[in-house]
Order: structure tokens, then C-alpha cells, then sequence
């Protein structure tokens, strides 16, 4: 699942959720119960195994995911304020909720192959639910998107 949706459940469980004890293992939690929502991503580790590395197209589709992520975090996190703890959870939330994904990064990108890593990036693809058409693997992330946020307002 592409991050946006993973954040915009993280910013969700922080507005409802305020107790930092709760929220943040919550929003770690939700990131593997959302991957088991069928979905669309890049083949980021398919086309690592075939050339080594993420295709052009698939790293500037992450890059545009990651930027659209920060932003929609950061923009809960600022109307939050001047609350600091609530600006400050909204953003931990938002972290915890792709961390697992931000593990991987690593291995894609600067081709790190520590022993636990390659084990994390096989279990991450394993608890995977890939749709085979982009558009309903895309329509279901942005009706997780479109759920917290009116679950948040």
C-alpha cells in the first residue's frame, strides 16, 4: 500500500486516540492490518530483483506517495497546534504507521542486505495484498484516505 493512506489512518488514530500509550502501537498495528486491504503499489522489489534497483517511473511515484504523506501529516500536525502534545502525537502516529515500510528503503535503494532486513522485506511481501488493476488497487486506498479523513473532521 502506498503511504498516504498508512498516514492518513495514523492521523486518524492520533485525533481519536490521545493517549501516546495507545495511538502510536495503534498506528504501527493498523499499517499491517491495511496491507491486508487489497490494493496497488510500485513493484519495488520486483524490479529490484530483475536490475537491481526500482525502476525510474516506480521511485518517482514513491517520492510523490512520501511527499504527499509528509504533507498531509504535517498539515494535521500545524492545525493542531498550539496543542504540542497533539501536534507531537499526530506526527509520531504518522511515522509509527509507516515504519515498516521506511525499514525497506534501505534494501531498495542502497542495496543493504543485512540478514534481518532481507527477512523484513519477505515478511512485509508476504502479509501483501496486491490487486491486479491498478485503478481498484488505487480506488481502495483512496477510499481509506477519504474515510480518515471524515473520521478526523
Amino acid at each position: 500500500m502506498l503511504e498516504t493512506p498508512h498516514v492518513a489512518v495514523g492521523v486518524a488514530i492520533a485525533t481519536k486516540f490521545p493517549n501516546p500509550w495507545i495511538a502510536i502501537p495503534l498506528a504501527f498495528a493498523s499499517h499491517f492490518v491495511l496491507d491486508k486491504v487489497p490494493h496497488w503499489n510500485p513493484h519495488l522489489y520486483t524490479e529490484t530483483q530483475k536490475t537491481g534497483h526500482p525502476s525510474k517511473n516506480s521511485t518517482i511515484m514513491a517520492v510523490v506517495d512520501i511527499a504527499t504523506a509528509l504533507i498531509l501529516g504535517s498539515t494535521f500536525a500545524f492545525k493542531a497546534l498550539p496543542n504540542v502534545q497533539m501536534t507531537v502525537l499526530i506526527l509520531a502516529c504518522s511515522l509509527a504507521s509507516v515504519a515498516s515500510d521506511v525499514i525497506k528503503y534501505p534494501y531498495y535503494y542502497f542495496h543493504l542486505r543485512q540478514k534481518w532486513l532481507v527477512k523484513w522485506v519477505n515478511f512485509e511481501r508476504s502479509i501483501q495484498v496486491d490487486t491486479k488493476s491498478i485503478i481498484w488497487g488505487l480506488v481502495t486506498q483512496v477510499l481509506i484516505i477519504s474515510a480518515s479523513i471524515w473520521w478526523i473532521l
